[in-house]
């Protein structure tokens, strides 16, 4: 038996793989140690999407080969998106390296561990290659908190952005069905989970490789009928096809939280062509009203690449428009990353990374304002939280999060108070309760625990 560590990097699509392969360890009999300097195997699960990213992925491969050479260490093993993108340049880059697994390779993680060998992954950009989807009955163990746990409905892509070079990594788009999703789900709520996040490339898209027409909402109302699971949220909707049968089943839930993040990228037409998502501004806006016609209260969060080859001046200034006038709860800018083997990289002129990163921060800067407003509209209201135990800035505190934050994403609620008649003694993680606000702080709420939610 190996202690096997585990350094997961990236989107939570990539934790739910580490979790994967921490399951499947533990089923070989094996330990599993969050001290990395206490490990015999360290397994590094990478993310290779954009530059910063590989440089991080880099970075934590280079301290594992520290381990590796003067502590207990003994076996290194990398996996995911960067060994899949760039396996024989890893080959020849880190010697120190055991075995390095591909995005499609997580069912020979526990080969890998034990010292086998395990040839390296060929399936980077092959549409026909034979791709990895884990279902309900693959081992997985857990590594956040217990009452919160991430689901991957699909995996995959077809979609054809300029800029991303996700469908060469993860392959075509591909569906799990609504039986196995709903197995997994009961599962986690009997070990005590009580809000899971379904996450894909395209949640918006999930279903279609089945012949459904409308996946998500057909799955949305499955999961509905799980005992013990609370809220449901889904992350990385496509705009295209957010449809009004899945804005009807979302108002019509009792757990769906009303909370869409949806990656709209830019506002130009003329941008959204170049980056091969098509739309306009008029039309974006037409369908942010849509849904918040029909979903009144709802949290919209989005994400923006600004720098992307080509981008004027205006057509920064058409978007930094758009984002005014749309009011987003949440918003994420990110300076393009030029990318090998994707559409863009071909795409000129190229926009300085001085340039691009000034138009972040002018856009994130024009956010914080907007954000800070909303935050402030919610003092003196009560809303239902997810109580997450103590906070990670004090003990002394606890800590949850409303319907409008995502985990890990968005900001959460400290509650610093808690009225005599709410059941103190009785609040723990992942307990459902009411709480009033009380201040604004930045990202963050300060809340009073007043009484267990009707």
């Amino acid at each position: 038996m190996a202690k096997v560590g585990f350094i997961s990097l990236g989107c939570p699509k990539n934790q739910v793989d580490s979790e994967v392969m921490v399951g499947m360890v533990r089923r070989g009999g094996h330990e599993v140690t969050p001290v990395a300097a206490e490990a015999d195997v360290l397994v590094v699960n990478t993310c290779g999407f954009v530059s910063d990213a590989k440089k991080e992925s880099i970075d934590a491969i280079l301290e594992a080969a520290q381990l590796k050479e003067s502590g207990r260490c003994r076996r290194l093993v990398v996996t995911g998106c960067l060994p899949e993108r760039y396996a024989s340049q890893m080959r020849a880059e880190f010697p120190e390296v055991d075995v390095i697994l591909g995005t499609n390779q997580v069912a020979d993680i526990l080969r890998a561990v034990e010292g086998a060998e395990v040839a390296p992954p060929d399936s980077y950009g092959k549409s026909d290659a034979k791709l990895f989807l884990y279902d309900h009955e693959t081992p997985r163990a857990l590594v956040g908190a217990p009452h919160a746990a991430y689901m991957k409905i699909a995996e995959g892509c077809d979609h054809a952005c300029a800029f991303c070079v996700i469908p060469k990594i993860r392959g075509r788009f591909r569906s799990r069905t609504i039986p196995s999703l709903v197995a997994e789900a009961r599962h986690l709520a009997q070990g005590g989970v009580r809000e899971v996040t379904l996450v894909a490339q395209d949640t918006t898209g999930y279903g279609k490789d089945l012949g459904m027409d409308d996946g998500l909402a057909d799955l949305l109302a499955a999961l509905e009928k799980v005992e013990g699971i609370g809220w449901i949220r889904f992350l990385y909707a496509y705009p295209d096809v957010f449809s009004d049968r899945l804005i009807g089943v979302i108002r019509d839930s009792g757990k769906v939280c009303r909370y869409v993040d949806m990656p709209l990228q830019h506002a130009s037409a003329d941008l959204l062509r170049a980056m091969r998502r098509g739309g306009s501004r008029a039309g974006l806006e037409r369908m942010i009203d849509r849904i918040r016609k029909g979903l009144p209260g709802v949290t919209l969060r989005t994400t923006f690449i600004v720098g992307f080859p080509g981008e004027t001046r205006r057509d920064f200034i058409e978007l930094q428009g758009f984002c005014r006038d749309m009011e987003f709860d949440r918003m994420g800018v990110f300076a393009y990353s030029d990318e090998e083997d994707t559409p863009a990289h071909g795409i000129s002129p190229k926009v300085s990374a001085r340039t691009a990163e000034r138009r972040r921060r002018i856009l994130m800067e024009q956010q914080e304002g907007i954000a800070a407003r909303k935050n402030r509209q919610l003092v003196g209201k009560e809303f239902k939280v997810l109580v997450e135990g103590p906070s990670e800035e004090s003990e002394l505190l606890l800590q949850g999060r409303l319907e409008s934050q995502a985990p890990e994403i968005d900001g959460v609620c400290l509650i610093n108070d808690i009225d005599p008649d709410a059941g103190a003694e009785a609040v723990a993680a992942g307990d459902f309760r009411t709480v009033k606000v009380t201040k604004a702080l930045g990202h963050d709420l300060l809340g009073r625990l007043v009484r267990q939610p009707r």
